[in-house]
């Protein structure tokens, strides 16, 4: 079965999960052409290895706290922030406490 994305138009709940977090699964929200949403979830200390991407990104820790290490430098993303990435630059993430973040991609075509 083919994963749903999101179409123009169709608003999607990013609420947080709260209690029922350690239920919930990452899921892919929408991509089109040039970009890509997912909602990412963490258990408590889970880590993302550092990769890095082509196009800029952003981060938006919508609950719990995650800390993302970008270029070396860590800093600490509660909810209700922000944390832009700019293209090609090797980034981590570290759940502190369970969490789901908000991932755009800008998609970069060659």
């Amino acid at each position: 079965m083919a994963l749903h994305h999101a179409e123009q138009g169709e608003v999607i709940d990013v609420r947080p999960y709260g209690g029922a977090i350690t239920g919930e699964q990452s899921i892919a929200l929408f991509k089109s052409a040039q970009l890509e949403v997912m909602r990412l979830v963490f258990p408590a200390g889970h880590r993302m290895p550092s990769h890095q991407v082509a196009g800029e990104i952003t981060i938006q820790c919508l609950e719990g706290v995650v800390e993302v290490e970008v270029a070396g430098a860590v800093t600490t993303l509660p909810a209700g922030h922000l944390l832009f990435v700019e293209g090609g630059v090797a980034h981590a993430l570290r759940a502190i406490q369970a969490a789901s973040v908000l991932v755009t991609v800008v998609l970069c075509s060659v």
